[in-house]
């Protein structure tokens, strides 16, 4: 009886999964805008020193890995000195760095503002708690930053700016939406410099932590919804996105995919992202 359950399941799962990708907004650039014309080398060096410090201090991981933020200990110096680096950062035209400096730019300015708009309605379970009316699922709408005279929300900055410019699909591991499901805030500034290997590190973690792909205890392969959500970022299909996947997972991993011929669920866990109190 509970396999014919689970049968007559698995395809309602799959549709709500289906469902929350299609509220997504699309990658398309915003109409006229010239925010991601690269310049030449050298570019223009951003300090991005503040960010830096301010991770450092809050952002450490918990015993299962997943890096919490110390949100309740923010001083209100440190709230302070972020605001700056916020005001820095917008003040900043893109169109002065290169194409590495401006990925660097725009991932830290995202996830900068999202922990901003955390700390400004902290304490909260989960980001999606944010709500600017009752239909909203949380602050991805809001108009939160204004850069080169155009005024953006995290979805413009992620769907609109980061993915139909940069075509580089491993930013899902860098982008931070402050919940638990969400690969690692790292704990330091993203930097042109250290762009690629940080991509790199970023995407194997994420692949060979359960937060990412794990089996459930009938052997069933349990995906994060970030494969499903933007799954035309890492393939055409589920069978291309496993196929990707592939190449990252370690080999005792790598092992058990080869045992698969699909994907059972698509999970993702959206509690707060918040250090323990008196860690």
């Amino acid at each position: 009886m509970r396999k014919y359950l689970f049968l007559f399941l698995l395809p309602l799962l799959a549709a709500c999964a289906s469902v929350e990708r299609l509220a997504l907004p699309a990658p398309e650039a915003l109409p006229g805008q010239t925010l991601t014309n690269y310049a030449p080398p050298p570019g223009k060096r951003v300090d991005h020193r503040d960010w830096s410090a301010f991770l450092s201090r809050y952002v450490a991981p918990d015993a299962q890995g997943v890096n919490r933020v110390a949100y309740g200990q923010v001083s209100q110096a440190d709230r302070a000195r972020l605001d700056g680096y916020l005001a820095d950062l917008q003040a900043i035209d893109p169109a002065t760095l290169t194409r590495d400096q401006q990925l660097a730019y725009w991932i830290n300015l995202y996830n900068a503002v999202t922990v901003d708009v955390v700390l400004e309605n902290y304490p909260v379970a989960s980001i999606r708690d944010i709500k600017d009316g009752p239909l909203s699922i949380g602050p991805w709408n809001r108009p939160l930053v204004q850069v080169a005279g155009e005024t953006l929300t995290l979805n413009d900055i992620e769907h609109r700016i980061i993915r139909p410019t940069f075509n580089e699909p491993r930013i899902h591991y860098a982008l931070n939406c402050a919940a638990v499901g969400c690969p690692n805030l790292m704990g330091r500034a993203w930097q042109a410099e250290t762009l690629e290997r940080d991509l790199a590190a970023a995407e194997r973690a994420y692949i060979n932590d359960p937060r990412g792909l794990r089996f459930d205890e009938r052997g069933g392969l349990i995906l994060s919804k970030i494969y499903i959500w933007f799954r035309e970022d890492f393939g055409p299909n589920e069978q291309a996105v496993l196929t990707y996947i592939h190449t990252v997972a370690e080999p005792e991993l790598r092992a058990r995919l080869h045992q698969v011929q699909r994907v059972k669920a698509y999970k993702y866990d959206w509690a707060l992202n918040e250090a323990a109190s008196g860690s």
